[in-house]
């Protein structure tokens, strides 16, 4: 298409993801789930002038365990320092942090469009079907659940998806030069900043890494030194990107490694995370035997591919994973497709635990994006191939579009109401928290210590600071308030399975457990938030 179409449509689609995004934004009033809360609540810390600090320990694994604690021992700073920019223009408020976050999610629609584009003309459509699968590409990904969902949140999906979707329509450009054309050093020294960018967002990074170097391998004609050159230039640009994060994990945690990484790999239930004196094992994780270990693996195929593909994706994504198998061999899709493959199966087989908490989750944008465009070249296949059947002497090349945007945009509406419901409920519960317990008669201020099952949005919502309930017995929960000065329990999620039903245990550390009755708010929404909700006093002899 000519560049002014290509500037319209791509406009097109901006805006009509921004508006959506926006739209969605105004319904979530609160940062859920609690990884959101935790960037958020670094960022207002920074704005602070503490530096990069957490209130909440929500995990043993990484030393030094104190308060304030270091943060990003795992996770990664890049959706933190986004988020850090419109709260220092707009106030320290998560609805300021949603800026950056509806402002990047809104690039990820562009970027399908983009590689509806590639994929348009690699397949060579006239033009008037090309722009239609271009543009219904942009505004299937304007109005896609999973998509619109974390651009509300400032976490880390949406930055990685843009930085991986932007990597893999790069990697299209550089294995498409001639076979006798110099290798192009500013492209693959973009790709290695790419790279290192979404290195400092999410760990998956290293797939992005993998699949060039997959692609730069079976793709390029060259020979095996210019391979090699091809493969080692982008590496060692994004470690030099990276590094100074990796120097600076290194004097605060004692590695330049992510934390609990291995951890999370011997993880045989979720709760693992959150272990105090009993923390994952080779030897316990070998002992479950191979019938458990294969199950947990089948556990997390059926998670990543129902609840975070199928499900997110609803009904766009059903067929795009029909036609995957011959719509994915494109050059245009085949980064994506190499990507998707290898961060689909390695958190399947490597973290089958962790990504039924949100591994895959967090890393499936681009895959999301790879489903759209499959589906839509298919229904545009499907469509030019009845009308030749039928004889039609009309363009109908809007009918697949159409029906993607309408499927998509009702799930989206039809979905996204509960889920902001549901940010109001925890907020409320929140507010109404710190005054309920006052009232009972315990302390609850900046120098409280609570020990919660959710640890991230008692630091974020509430002056105290938050430790995280393991799921283990009172005596080990009783050494864990000995260790940080913990004074209060505080359980409302349902995290964690086995409390308090631990309590009745017969557990003689239970003694240091005094329920507090709450009194009831005046607001109704407040008295309901708060119903599930229940604390103790630590108090030991």
């Amino acid at each position: 298409m000519s560049r002014r179409a290509a500037v319209l449509s791509s406009g097109l689609v901006f805006l009509s993801a921004l508006a959506v995004r926006a739209w969605a934004a105004s319904l979530i009033v609160f940062p859920k789930p609690e990884d959101t809360a935790y960037y958020v609540s670094v960022a207002r810390n920074l704005l602070d002038g503490r530096g990069l600090v957490s209130d909440a320990i929500w995990s043993y694994q990484t030393p030094p365990l104190v308060f304030p604690r270091p943060a990003f021992e795992v996770w990664l700073p890049l959706p933190t320092f986004l988020a850090a920019v419109p709260m220092a223009l707009l106030g320290p408020t998560f609805s300021s942090a949603q800026v950056a976050s509806v402002a990047v999610g809104a690039l990820v629609p562009v970027l399908a469009w983009r590689i509806g584009a590639d994929v348009a003309n690699e397949l060579r459509l006239p033009v008037g079907r090309a722009r239609t699968l271009a543009v219904g590409a942009g505004l299937t990904a304007a109005v896609h659940l999973g998509l619109v969902l974390h651009s509300t949140l400032p976490d880390s999906t949406m930055p990685f998806t843009v930085l991986a979707l932007v990597a893999c329509l790069l990697m299209t450009r550089l294995v498409r030069r001639p076979g006798d054309a110099p290798l192009s050093m500013p492209g693959l020294v973009a790709l290695g900043v790419l790279i290192g960018a979404a290195a400092l967002t999410r760990n998956e990074a290293i797939w992005i890494g993998a699949t060039w170097a997959a692609v730069a391998w079976w793709t390029l004609r060259r020979t095996r030194a210019e391979r090699l050159r091809a493969i080692a230039i982008p590496a060692i640009v994004a470690i030099a990107v990276f590094l100074p994060w990796a120097l600076r994990d290194w004097a605060a945690f004692g590695s330049p490694f992510p934390g609990q990484a291995v951890s999370n790999a011997l993880s045989l239930d979720g709760t693992d995370i959150f272990a105090w004196s009993q923390p994952a094992t080779l030897s316990r994780y070998l002992d479950a035997g191979l019938g458990r270990l294969v199950q947990l693996r089948l556990t997390g195929f059926e998670h990543n591919l129902f609840d975070v593909l199928v499900f997110l994706g609803l009904p766009v994504a059903v067929l795009g994973l029909v036609a995957l198998p011959w719509i994915g061999r494109r050059t245009a899709l085949r980064p994506l497709l190499v990507y998707s493959v290898i961060a689909f199966l390695a958190t399947c087989v490597l973290f089958p635990v962790s990504t039924t908490w949100g591994t895959f989750l967090h890393a499936a944008g681009p895959v999301h994006v790879l489903l759209m465009v499959s589906a839509l070249v298919a229904l545009d296949g499907a469509i030019a191939w009845v009308g030749r059947r039928r004889g039609w002497t009309r363009p109908v090349a809007w009918l697949g579009p159409t029906f993607a945007v309408a499927g998509a945009l009702l799930f989206t509406v039809a979905t996204l109401p509960s889920f902001g419901a549901s940010s109001a409920f925890t907020r409320n519960r929140y507010d109404a928290l710190g005054p309920a317990v006052t009232a009972a008669g315990a302390r609850f201020d900046a120098g409280t210590v609570v020990i919660s099952d959710n640890p991230i949005w008692i630091a974020a919502a509430t002056p105290a600071r938050g430790l995280a309930l393991p799921a283990e017995p009172p005596s080990s929960v009783r050494a864990l308030a000995d260790e940080f000065g913990a004074t209060l329990l505080v359980i409302g999620g349902g995290v964690i399975p086995s409390w308090p039903a631990a309590l009745s245990s017969g557990d003689p550390a239970a003694a240091c457990f005094h329920p507090l009755t709450l009194p009831r708010p005046a607001s109704a929404a407040y008295a309901e938030a708060l119903r599930d909700v229940r604390v103790w006093s630590i108090d030991c002899p």
